[in-house]
This record gives C-alpha cells, sequence and structure tokens, in this order.
C-alpha cells in the first residue's frame, strides 16, 4: 500500500529532525512520500527538514496560519492512497501503519484508524486535565474524530471534499471527522500507540493568553459559522457538550449586567455579582479539589465563552480552494 505521511509544522525546530526519522524509520519497507506541510515557520524548521528526502511546502501570503491549514497544505500536495497526518513535535510508532492498514483493508466503511496519542510531558494543570480526562475522542473503538492525527482512507477524504478547514484555528479534527461520519465513513481507534507527543509545558494562564493570541480558542466559534445550513449541524450542536457550559456563562453574564445596570444600588449590585463569581469559583473548586483549579477552571470558562463569539462572526474563505503555497524543497 502507499502512503503519504502530512507532518504539520510551526516553530518545530527543536524536535522535527526527530519527529522525521520517526517516520522514516516507519516507512522503510514501503511507497510512501512524507510532506512537510510548514505555517511559516520563522525559526530553523525548514531548514533541518530540507536535508531529509522529503517535500517541503510552506504557505505563502495570503494565506495565515490555523490549525486548518496545515492538513490541507499537505493534503494537496500528497497523492497516495492513505494518508497519515501527524505534528512536528510527535514520534511515529513504527508498527503502528501497518496494524493501521490491515484494519482498514478489513474494514472498507472506516475512512480513518487512530490509535493512543502518548504524551511525553506534561506541566500545566489545564493539559494534565484534558489528556487524562475520558473524553469520548479517548476511547478504543469508533470515535467521533481523531484528535493527534492518525491514517486516513484517501478515498473517504476525497467524498467529502477536503481534509480539513483551513478556517478553523480549532477543532479541525472534530469537524472533519463530523463531515466523514455524516457521508458514512466510520473512524476508530486501536488499543496501540500512535505517536509519542512532546506538547506544551508553559503555565495554564499563559497557555490561555497564547491560545487568545494564536486565535486557537476561536476554533468552536468558527466550527459553528462552517456548520451553519449544513446536513450535520444539528449534530454538531449534540455532540459538543461544552456548548452548554458556554451558554451557561453567557446567561451568566448577562445576569450579571442586568444586577449592575437596573439595582438601584450599585454597591449592592457589585457586591451581588461578587457574591456570584465566589459561589461559583468555591463550587467549581470543591469538585476539582482546590481552589487553584477552580479559580483556573472559571477564568478558562471566561476565556472559551468570549472566544465563541469571536470565532463565530470571523470572515471566511471557501476551505476546498487551494491554499496559497510554494515548494521549498524536494527528495533528491
Amino acid at each position: 500500500m502507499t502512503i503519504s505521511v502530512i507532518i504539520k509544522t510551526l516553530n518545530e525546530e527543536k524536535r522535527i529532525a526527530a519527529t522525521i526519522e520517526s517516520v522514516v524509520a516507519a516507512l522503510a519497507d514501503k511507497e510512501a512520500e512524507i510532506i512537510i506541510a510548514d505555517s511559516g515557520s520563522s525559526d530553523r524548521t525548514v531548514d533541518i527538514a530540507s536535508q531529509y528526502p522529503v517535500t517541503v511546502a510552506q504557505i505563502v501570503p495570503p494565506a495565515l496560519p490555523s490549525c486548518g491549514i496545515g492538513p490541507q497544505l499537505g493534503f494537496q500536495y500528497s497523492r497516495h492512497a492513505f494518508v497519515c497526518l501527524m505534528d512536528g513535535d510527535m514520534l511515529l510508532d513504527a508498527e503502528f501503519l501497518d496494524a493501521a492498514i490491515v484494519f482498514l483493508a478489513e474494514n472498507p466503511s472506516v475512512g480513518g484508524v487512530t490509535g493512543h496519542v502518548e504524551e511525553m510531558l506534561v506541566s500545566n494543570l489545564e493539559f494534565a486535565r484534558r489528556v487524562k480526562r475520558n473524553a469520548p475522542e479517548n476511547r478504543i473503538g469508533p470515535i467521533d474524530r481523531m484528535n493527534g492525527g492518525g491514517l486516513y482512507r484517501r478515498a473517504a477524504i476525497e467524498d467529502v471534499g477536503y481534509l480539513s478547514d483551513r478556517n478553523l484555528h480549532g477543532y479541525e479534527e472534530f469537524e472533519l471527522g463530523v463531515r466523514l461520519r455524516s457521508a458514512g465513513w466510520g473512524l476508530h481507534r486501536l488499543d496501540r500507540r500512535f505517536v509519542q507527543h512532546f506538547g506544551h509545558t508553559v503555565n495554564s494562564y499563559r497557555l490561555l493568553v497564547r491560545r487568545w493570541k494564536s486565535k486557537y480558542l476561536y476554533g468552536i466559534g468558527e466550527l459553528l459559522r462552517a456548520s451553519f445550513g449544513k446536513p450535520y449541524f444539528l449534530q454538531v450542536l449534540r455532540e459538543l457538550p461544552e456548548l452548554k457550559l458556554w451558554a451557561f456563562v453567557y446567561l451568566w453574564w448577562a445576569l450579571s449586567l442586568g444586577l449592575i445596570l437596573f439595582l438601584p444600588d450599585k454597591g449592592m449590585a457589585i457586591a451581588s455579582v461578587s457574591a456570584i463569581f465566589a459561589a461559583v469559583v468555591l463550587l467549581v473548586s470543591l469538585k476539582k479539589r482546590g481552589l487553584g483549579m477552580g479559580l483556573y477552571t472559571v477564568v478558562a470558562w471566561f476565556f472559551h465563552a468570549a472566544a465563541l463569539a469571536v470565532g463565530l462572526f470571523r470572515p471566511r474563505l471557501k476551505p476546498g480552494a487551494p491554499i496559497e503555497s510554494r515548494i521549498l524543497g524536494k527528495p533528491a
């Protein structure tokens, strides 16, 4: 079988060499290609990658970095029957591709298969919570998305039009998953490792700010905008429980604003708003077993709820249109 491995990069000079070498080793006996899909690195990522037998593609203006643009950039230069998607800070398990291809061959209605993403660096509260939670996308068997990547069947991607929506700064795996499932394709997680991932190690609050600046938090709003008018729009609403949480935050904000605007005694209004905030933080802290985690959780709610509204109203480009890019290197 033929495989195109797409490695998404943006300033990955510390890890990209090891990532490529892990892929080269896994492809030793296969007809394959490796595509570096770079979203405009300003470090030595491209220079390092060019030393290996890979195709290096990089976006050019007016294209802008986003979580969704890298996969689609790589896909538009790929040509093989299977497409493996991974990040530039991951190490590919040497035996995963063989197991994944066997599974896809035995299950022709499955459009993509992945495995466990083994997190190697977990040192902030939010990331640790996200990694350890028993979310649907982390379970074995049929799943609704392939967070972290995996092996896709090219025919399935072509059936739904494109690999990844360039407009999305987050939730791009879920958006692809819902399009595939809506078209009748399944997704599956094997009980085996797919990659080792060397991820974020920054302070949780700094990570929130960075994700706001990078527009990553806009992703859920952008996803809702992308889904309007599509057959799977109601499915998106049903399958994202965080939407209920953000709706609660909006109601909380509306109540607080109403108290400030309409209570004649402004001192009492501010005291009431403060008391509500303290009560929510206390309740969340009891659930999270720590005041620090409780406060951080509520602050994160505020960031996410505000970002949803911003993302919802961002303009969109046609997701399947060719991405403005250039080829910086090809295998000899």
